[in-house]
């Protein structure tokens, strides 16, 4: 930040000269270099009620009762340059940042309430009560060292706890937003350092989940090896990733020598191993969606909302996050077809509901515990629309084309339809799952969606995502993981 050397003198006189005003401000004030106020005795919002990036919300708020806000005209302050170091840029996921890029920069050692101006709104706090009191580890319980980061649904890690294990956590310095690493919010989780984990003695590591997990991983496996100790390795998002940035080398290491090897879905499991050929245990090899949700939100006490079609016999799907893969001529189709998109997430950009008009509807973030009583009453949840162009072959297949999208389970968690594009001659990972379970639609675009969520076939999906709803919860497969691991340390 820069002050012209006329600044402070240029705040103070306009506080000399207005007596009614509690703050004077260089230009609007939403920098802590633009402004001074007067000691009226309004204290910073401290971390343990909110972080936001904000000041309205950090201190302004609190000073407007005091004063009236002056501005001098004179515009003596500015930022030199936007970089990745500062606060700013650790809160907002527009540029790397968010919930856990902030906790990991500040070592935040409590769970963190967070309110960002691009509508992230998060109460740990609030969210991971349930999952504080937890029993001790029973002597003897499998030592499980995690490694990297848990990514979203971070609290179904519990689920093995209940399975004989005992955790502490191991993790990245430089995780995005949605890349949960510790201090854990739910507790019970001891952190340990790339130093001092031996001295824990893990019986077992279990690493992942995404790309930026990979150099630790890898280091991590170098040292368990002489150790011996074992390695599950399980990757989620992507091996593209690891190609991006370099981390190739590294990745093929992870993947020859690690003991078990965890991919999210079959397409990414069969890509590995059609661009590595040979080069690792097939037996050794399995799939699980990496971060599940757990099974205690499904049962959280909410009921099935009615549906909104139900009330006015029109179509209603839902968006939760960002609209990947969607541009104003496909909400357009969209709409014009009749169909209503309810978004629940960061505000969508203008073009798109511009595009919708009356059709698209902007709803806050949906947290866990109103998953059921709120997204049950649409009538299906959109995945990324994307067109493939793999012809059906492994080895071609991209990232979308691999991916199982988070918010697929979150849907399902309500008993939500998935909506995925058919990609008829080509494979993807969801058309798969939409194929293997029933519990969704497969289309041709979203013209075509909406006739479909108009057919007989609708309430099969509806039946079928309500029927494997439990499923797709960790805990559906935390015994059986918990199983692996300590076949590994051969306990």
């Amino acid at each position: 930040d820069l002050w012209a050397p006329r600044h402070l003198g240029a705040l103070l006189e306009v506080l000399d000269r207005r007596p009614d005003a509690v703050l004077a401000s260089a230009g609007p004030p939403a920098r802590l270099c633009a402004v001074a106020h007067r000691a009226v005795g309004a204290r910073w919002v401290e971390r343990d009620e909110l972080e936001a990036d904000e000041l309205e919300l950090l201190l302004l708020a609190r000073l407007r009762p005091h004063g009236a806000f002056a501005d001098t005209g004179d515009p003596t302050s500015a930022t030199a340059s936007v970089h990745p170091a500062q606060r700013t840029a650790a809160l907002l996921g527009s540029r790397d940042g968010g919930l856990n890029a902030f906790r990991a920069r500040y070592r935040a050692a409590a769970p963190l309430r967070l309110r960002t101006s691009e509508g992230e709104a998060t109460d740990e706090v609030a969210l991971y009560a349930p999952f504080r009191s937890r029993p001790a580890p029973a002597p003897g319980a499998l030592r499980v060292l995690l490694v990297g980061e848990l990514a979203y649904n971070p609290e179904r890690i519990v689920a093995l706890e209940r399975h004989g294990c005992t955790l502490a956590g191991l993790w990245i310095p430089d995780p995005l937003g949605f890349m949960t690493v510790g201090p854990l919010p739910f507790g019970g989780i001891p952190d340990r350092t790339p130093e001092d984990w031996p001295a824990w003695r893990p019986d077992v590591i279990y690493a992942g989940l995404n790309w930026r997990a990979i150099p630790l991983t890898h280091a991590v496996l170098r040292r368990a090896e002489a150790l011996g100790v074992p390695v599950a390795w399980h990757l989620k998002e992507a091996p593209h990733r690891a190609l991006e940035r370099g981390d190739w080398p590294l990745l093929t290491a992870l993947w020859e020598r690690a003991d078990l090897r965890l991919l999210a879905s079959d397409l990414e499991r069969e890509l590995l191993e059609t661009w590595l050929p040979g080069r690792a245990d097939p037996t050794a090899t399995r799939v699980l969606d990496g971060d599940l949700p757990a099974r205690h939100w499904l049962r959280a006490g909410a009921r099935a909302a009615e549906r909104l079609s139900d009330r006015d016999g029109e179509v209603h799907t839902v968006l939760c996050g960002r609209p990947y893969g969607m541009d104003p001529a496909w909400v357009a189709e969209l709409a014009a077809a009749g169909g209503h998109l309810h978004v629940h997430g960061a505000p969508l950009p203008e073009a798109l509901t511009r595009a919708g008009g009356a059709r698209v509807h902007e709803h806050p973030p949906v947290e866990r515990p109103d998953w059921v009583r709120v997204l049950s009453a649409y009538d299906a949840g959109w995945l990324h629309p994307h067109a493939s162009a793999n012809g059906g072959e492994a080895r071609m297949a991209t990232w979308d084309d691999c991916n199982l999208p988070a918010r697929g389970p979150t849907y399902l968690a309500a008993g939500v339809p998935l909506l995925a594009d058919a990609n008829r001659g080509h494979r993807t990972a969801v058309a798969d799952l939409v194929g293997r379970t029933g519990a969704g639609l497969l289309h041709l675009g979203p013209a075509d969606a909406v006739a479909r969520l108009r057919s007989p076939a609708a309430a099969e999906a509806r039946e079928r995502a309500w029927a494997v709803r439990e499923d797709w919860t960790f805990d559906a497969h935390a015994g059986w993981l918990a199983g692996e691991l300590r076949a590994l340390a051969g306990t």
